[in-house]
């Protein structure tokens, strides 16, 4: 797989992806040499095409635009087809729009499989777009996230929407991971 690695600012991101999509997603690092770890076995290049749009959608979300990752191209590999079906219905979820674990098995065809919807979730590999943080428990409890950082980091990334459901944290004001 090819990769890149670049600056935002809300830290350093990376991706990971070969002529059938995007395969990798890293979540923001405060160290670029945390992100590069994460994707040690790719091979550096210049984005250019869809992943240059990517990275730019990607700096645009991480200035607080309300952005959508739903036309860029993910390959998901072997992935299992209930795998496959939750991460579909979850790129149909919005900017700042919430649901639950029950709510996306029932919009992914597979009403009362909450709780494999979040093991599912949990390997998911392009968090953000395959927006698995704007995924809550039951009564909108924050429930688990599986990217480093767990569940403050998703609460960081709700608060960053401004998802209407967002849990309160302490220091709202910034945003680091």
């Amino acid at each position: 797989m090819n990769s890149t690695i670049f600056d935002t600012a809300i830290g350093y991101f990376g991706l990971a992806w070969d002529e059938n999509g995007l395969g990798r997603l890293v979540l923001p690092e405060r160290d670029s040499a945390v992100v590069v770890a994460r994707l040690a076995e790719t091979r550096r290049v210049i984005p250019e095409g869809w992943v240059a749009e990517l990275v730019g959608e990607i700096k645009r979300y991480a200035e607080g635009e309300a952005v959508g990752f739903d036309r860029f191209p993910v390959q998901f590999g072997p992935a299992a087809a209930f795998d496959r079906a939750i991460w579909l219905a979850t790129r149909s979820l919005a900017h700042g729009e919430v649901t639950t674990y029950g709510a996306l098995a029932e919009r992914a065809g597979y009403p009362g499989q909450a709780r494999p919807v979040g093991a599912a979730l949990g390997r998911n590999p392009v968090p953000l777009v395959v927006p698995c943080h704007r995924v809550l428990a039951a009564g909108g409890r924050l429930g688990g996230f599986s990217a480093p950082g767990g569940a403050s980091a998703k609460a960081k990334l709700l608060l960053h929407e401004r998802a209407d459901t967002a849990p309160a944290l302490p220091g709202q004001g910034s945003f680091s991971f």
